[in-house]
């Protein structure tokens, strides 16, 4: 079903990465890192073995599947799609892949594939820190024919150290520090740091933990002194981004049941009033499912 265009030594078992493969590598994870971590908060799949998988699937986006279809993890038609698709030589000649208009959109057929199929439905039990057991995970449930395949997700995710994306910022402050002696995770969205409301926090029992003042929080976190936290909430550790990640820029959300534009701008780490400015709205504008929201 899957297609494997990465240089591979039989002998060894592992990817053999040449400079200037490097370089590409490197190139496609800058781009695409903030959409596998988009992916990670909203379907619980490693941003990691997301990245390890595009990575080798559509060689680092260069592949012609690729280029010419946005199909970045080489998905084929299967009895469930409807939309457009491309003819590309595989297993048989002039197979049927999926055809997106975005890399986006790619992503999160990609997510869906995963989270809708019984066969992986087990990956979903495990942590979302734990690459190696999702990346044996979807050997053993067929998700590619080569015997190797978990063996190379690994190796490209600690090559790359692509488990940072997972769970950790690379370069952790004073405040990082301490959310780990505490036993917070830390999580990253578009280059800002946050952990997660646990039940029963306030911003003062996460300010206390991070060394830092209640107030600085909630004004980071653009809420007032009324708001109370709920579980699960996003909590900034700095101010939140004038602009959405390079690769959601000049894109849409579409508002789903519960969503607000605040917690749009949250999901997204970009300022509320730009989210407002970028779409032409007044402050008393309130979300609508169904409506398309534009990020910038």
């Amino acid at each position: 079903m899957f297609r494997l265009l990465l240089p591979f030594c039989f002998f060894c078992g592992i990817v053999l990465f040449a400079p200037a493969q490097i370089n590409a590598y490197q190139q496609y994870i800058d781009q695409y890192k903030s959409l596998a971590i988009d992916q990670m908060h909203r379907y619980r799949i490693p941003a990691s073995i997301t990245l390890a998988q595009a990575l080798l699937e559509s060689n680092a986006g260069r592949s012609a599947l690729t280029l010419k279809s946005n199909n970045h993890f080489g998905i084929k038609v299967g009895g469930d799609w409807t939309g457009p698709y491309v003819l590309a030589h595989d297993d048989a000649p002039n197979e049927k892949f999926r055809k997106y208009n975005s890399a986006r959109e790619s992503y999160e057929d990609h997510s869906r594939f995963l989270s809708m199929r019984g066969r992986y439905s087990s990956l979903f039990t495990l942590e979302p820190t734990d690459y190696r057991g999702w990346a044996y995970g979807l050997k053993a449930a067929g998700y590619a024919t080569n015997p190797r395949y978990g063996d190379l997700l690994i190796n490209v995710v600690e090559r790359y150290e692509l488990m940072q994306f997972d769970r950790k910022h690379k370069h952790r402050t004073k405040q990082e520090d301490r959310a780990f002696a505490s036993g917070r995770e830390l999580y990253l969205c578009n280059d800002r740091v946050y952990v997660l409301a646990r039940r029963g926090d306030t911003y003062e029992s996460i300010g206390r933990d991070l060394d830092m003042r209640a107030g600085k929080l909630r004004k980071y976190n653009e809420v007032g002194d009324d708001y109370v936290l709920q579980e699960g909430d996003i909590v900034y550790l700095k101010k939140k981004q004038k602009h959405v990640a390079k690769a959601l820029r000049y894109t849409f959300h579409k508002v789903q049941p519960g969503e607000s534009m605040y917690s749009i701008s949250q999901r997204y780490c970009i300022r509320l009033e730009r989210l407002y400015k970028y779409n032409y709205l007044s402050p008393d504008y309130a979300a609508q499912v169904g409506d398309l929201i534009y990020l910038r």
